[in-house]
């Protein structure tokens, strides 16, 4: 029988005992993943503030990686869209987000620290769809939902995990030893993906083309970009995104500093509990979603995660102090636990036989990345011009937006997202 590798489309389905060895590697992969795709991550704002950086130039430089990696979404998506060497993707974009990290341990200057976060952004813009691809490619569009589900859950567990022991190490031995950690993680996430076989993975899935889809003498041709733009319910995910995100991006590491900044927390050990609460939340939404979106679509369960940001806006904004954490990242939990699963599984429903779904999802990544990359500098200068409790306010209020707009045009996505059940 031919394999994945012994054919240009990548058309040759796999087995179902090499699907079933592929789904526990990939699961690790996803849970190792977590600490090293960010590099320092939530702990850059503290790091940086301890050295003598101020909010603005600190979201200043955040939001140099996230433009970075805002624009390299799409293609990095059309690249795994077409590669067969999704693994080698996962593997040499995790080696560069470490070294990239790395960097600011020996140097704290601006362009150092807008390098490493630039270099840092660009490789997750790849390690997002080369996952997701791979999911695809593994158990096909009919077992995505609750494969992409458990994928969330391990990677929100990976974050707890990493999260808690960062927090302890950089209490226990200072701020560099995250660094080490991360080093770690990232060498077993790439132990994890030589680990699943690569015939496991059928390529011509792995981007939204089923054995039914064929045409043509390859046995399919990939729509075009103009795919994405035709579909209104693809349109309407993105906008309202691009909204939440823009509030959302600046708020953890914002409340972070909020609280180290008023003497009211230890650094590494705040940190690290924004990140322990908010994953732990996490990990519960992204198997409520699964069972949600299966029974209900996908409409709502995004408008709840939409809904949760304000709320939260309104709570950092009134308490700024240490047990803030719990309420205030319990929400994030719930917004983001929801979304990690919802968007892929809607975008790969609504592109799916396009060969297009890994551009797809590069394409909303982009959209959300616009507003993911302003809200970091857009919070730091409003907390320094105007005081933390506003910016808190202000950010929060933009998810308005984007309950607005998934309001407004529920007609349009229901129908699509009603499709999606598993």
């Amino acid at each position: 029988m031919a394999t994945v590798a012994d054919t240009p489309s990548g058309a040759a389905p796999a087995r179902g005992g090499e699907r079933k060895r592929a789904t526990r590697p990939l699961e690790a992969l996803n849970f190792f993943m977590a600490d090293m795709q960010a590099g320092i991550g939530p702990f850059l704002g503290v790091f940086l503030q301890q050295r003598g950086w101020t909010a603005g130039p600190i979201g200043s430089v955040m939001t140099a990686g996230g433009v970075a990696g805002m624009l390299m979404t799409v293609p990095a998506g059309a690249f795994i869209d077409h590669t067969e060497k999704k693994r080698l993707v996962v593997i040499v974009t995790g080696i560069c987000t470490v070294m990239a990290s790395f960097l600011i341990l020996f140097s704290q200057a601006g362009w150092v620290v807008t390098v490493s976060q630039v270099a840092t952004a660009i490789a997750g813009a790849a390690i997002g769809p080369a996952v997701t691809g791979m999911t695809l490619g593994i158990v096909r569009q009919k077992g995505f939902n609750a494969q992409n589900g458990r994928n969330q859950a391990w990677n929100h567990a990976g974050n707890m995990v990493g999260a808690g022991l960062s927090g302890y190490l950089g209490w226990r031995f200072g701020m560099p030893a995250i660094f080490y950690l991360a080093a770690v993680f990232g060498v077993l996430a790439i132990t994890s993906v030589l680990m699943i076989p690569e015939k496991a993975i059928d390529h011509r899935a792995a981007r939204g083309l089923e054995k039914g889809d064929d045409d043509g003498a390859d046995g399919g041709q990939a729509e075009g970009f103009r795919a994405l733009l035709r579909n209104r319910p693809m349109l309407a995910l993105a906008a309202a995104l691009a909204c939440f995100h823009l509030g959302n991006g600046a708020m953890l590491p914002l409340y972070g500093l909020a609280v180290v900044g008023a003497g009211k927390g230890n650094a590494a050990i705040f940190t690290a509990e924004t990140v322990v609460v908010a994953q732990a939340v996490m990990i519960v939404a992204a198997l409520v979603a699964t069972r949600m979106s299966a029974g209900r679509g996908y409409w709502l369960v995004l408008l709840i995660s939409f809904a949760a940001l304000p709320v939260r806006g309104a709570l950092a904004g009134t308490f700024i102090e240490h047990w803030g954490v719990w309420p205030v990242q319990a929400l994030d939990g719930i917004g983001a636990g929801l979304q990690s699963v919802a968007v892929p599984g809607l975008v790969a429903c609504l592109l799916n036989g396009t060969g297009r779904v890994n551009v797809g999802q590069g394409a909303v990544m982009t959209v959300q990345g616009v507003g993911a990359s302003l809200s970091p500098a857009i919070g730091g200068w409003l907390a320094q011009e105007l005081g933390y409790h506003v910016a808190f306010y202000i950010l929060g209020s933009f998810a308005l937006v984007s309950v607005a707009l998934w309001v407004v045009f529920a007609g349009v996505v229901r129908e699509a997202c009603a499709t999606a059940q598993a």
